[in-house]
């Protein structure tokens, strides 16, 4: 595996401290002849460190597999960006090092992991790549990205060769993105060292047609939000009513509705209207359509936040 790594391109970034990174560390000194029981125990950390993402994100019988799926769904790099928003173009050159590319991890996906368990003396990768999860409570993890990946995961496994997974790759880049605004329908956010976009995990799945009544209002929320994702003319919108009528749950169901077509929702709340304009910078060159979803929109007399509101929605330079 550490032969392997170096030959990677576009997806080389994979940073020192990821699991893959560290393993084909462990895998090298293995090979160097390096002492049993400190390598075991660096071994055991990274197992650890990948049935923790494994709970977390709802992965399954080739838990290795998974990993490597989930790193291609989520790695940041000019390949990713280009396909999310117009596909792989055929003929293009960055086409040859993605392929390249493919071909590692068409390797790394059938990695023999025999020899390192016969030195170290230990089953754990045969138990990873033949894994059978504790049935969970889908509260306990992130059903959509689990989804996703597990049906990747066997798509990728199946391919012959590191062409076959460049185009798996790359449809799924083309519909769906990267990253986690790919795998998931709803963020909030927080800033801290940065603006980052939490994942908002099993957003209930209600649809339009679970609410009773309200067919004009119903009707009037699909043909602007379907109007927003063709590009076409849309308005914000301000849904008012009794409490328990349905305002929010109306939001939401637009978002499984229209998670397929590209639409996503990130809520934000009163104090952090400050943040609107670096949300929107965060956003607006992805391959996106974004519902902001402000519930409990009141102000008490002394509250100023209102005036940021206002400044996106009545527009800049």
């Amino acid at each position: 595996m550490n032969r392997i790594l170096p030959h990677l391109i576009l997806y080389s970034d994979l940073g020192r401290d990821s699991i893959l990174v560290r393993l084909a560390d462990i895998i090298r000194d293995c090979k160097n002849g390096g002492a049993k029981e400190p390598l075991l125990q660096r071994t055991n950390g990274e197992v650890k460190r990948l049935l923790d993402l494994s709970t977390a994100c709802g992965f399954d019988e080739n838990l290795w597999q998974c990993y490597l799926t989930w790193l291609l769904m989520t790695n940041d790099n000019s390949f990713t960006r280009t396909c999310e928003r117009t596909g792989a173009w055929p003929g293009g050159s960055v086409n040859r090092f993605a392929e390249n590319d493919f071909a590692v991890f068409h390797q790394l996906f059938h990695y023999d992991f025999s020899p390192v368990e016969q030195y170290l003396l230990t089953d754990c990768f045969s138990i990873l790549t033949d894994y059978q999860a504790i049935p969970k409570r889908e509260r306990t993890y992130n059903r959509d990205v689990s989804a996703q990946v597990r049906t990747l995961r066997k798509s990728l496994a199946e391919a012959e060769n590191g062409h076959e997974m460049f185009r798996l790759v790359t449809d799924y880049y083309q519909r769906y993105g990267y990253g986690v605004f790919a795998m998931n329908r709803a963020f909030r956010i927080r800033r801290e060292n940065g603006l980052e976009f939490l994942p908002i995990s099993n957003v209930d799945g209600v649809r339009l047609e679970d609410l009773l009544g309200y067919e004009g209002q119903k009707a009037e929320l699909r043909r602007n939000t379907e109007s927003f994702l063709t590009g076409k003319h849309a308005n914000n919108v301000l849904l008012y009513g009794d409490a328990g009528t349905g305002k929010s749950t109306s939001v939401k169901a637009l978002i499984n509705e229209y998670y397929d077509q590209g639409l996503r929702m990130i809520e934000i709340y009163k104090h952090q209207f400050g943040e609107l304009s670096r949300i929107l910078a965060e956003i607006k060159n992805r391959n996106y359509r974004f519902i902001i979803f402000i519930d409990d929109l009141s102000f008490e007399e002394n509250e100023v936040e209102y005036k940021f509101l206002k400044a996106v929605i009545e527009g800049g330079v």
